[in-house]
């Protein structure tokens, strides 16, 4: 007996050398509590099997592992360093077809408090790069190609565009 589930996609960013990835909680939950495996590929086509070994449901966060080494990690920066109208390029997988997506767009608006569907309440800052299905837990770059943020959200209605959200790195680090 085996268990199938479809195919979710989604975005993360490695964090270390040895393979530490950083990703949303919501991109890894069905897997995580399905106890199915997951699947990353990077940026060169390299495919690796990846265990979850840390998750904080309630902030929406996911450290993945992959059995790898010498890897380039991104950078992360200061975001208490944000301010209203900084560039910033969400990287990520739009519509999980597009792989390695960047958008560009400026902070909109620092300290949203979001319900997400996964969470009741989560510091975010707002973001007018586009984000669609697919970049959630990607990071989100300041111009100093610094990892500020991870894409998360974004508000969907019709006729509402340009409404994205981002986790500030540094609550993540907290």
């Amino acid at each position: 007996m085996f268990a199938v589930s479809a195919a979710v996609s989604g975005s993360g960013f490695i964090i270390s050398e040895d393979g530490y990835i950083l990703t949303n909680y919501h991109v890894v939950e069905s897997a995580h509590t399905a106890n199915l495996s997951i699947k990353v590929v990077t940026y060169d086509g390299t495919e690796y099997i990846a265990d979850i070994v840390g998750v904080e449901p309630n902030n929406d966060i996911a450290v993945l592992k992959i059995n790898a080494q010498g890897l380039s990690a991104a950078g992360l920066g200061n975001s208490d360093e944000l301010r209203v109208g900084d560039a910033v390029y969400a990287v990520g997988n739009p519509l999980g077809e597009l792989d390695f997506s960047m958008s560009t767009g400026h902070v909109s608006a620092l300290d949203r408090v979001i319900n997400t569907q996964e969470s009741e309440r989560i510091n975010m800052f707002q973001i007018d790069a586009a984000v669609n299905e697919g970049n959630s837990g990607g990071p989100v770059y300041n111009g100093m190609g610094e990892v500020v943020g991870i894409v998360t959200a974004k508000y969907s209605s019709s006729g509402v565009e340009g409404l994205g959200f981002a986790i500030p790195i540094n609550d993540v680090k907290a």
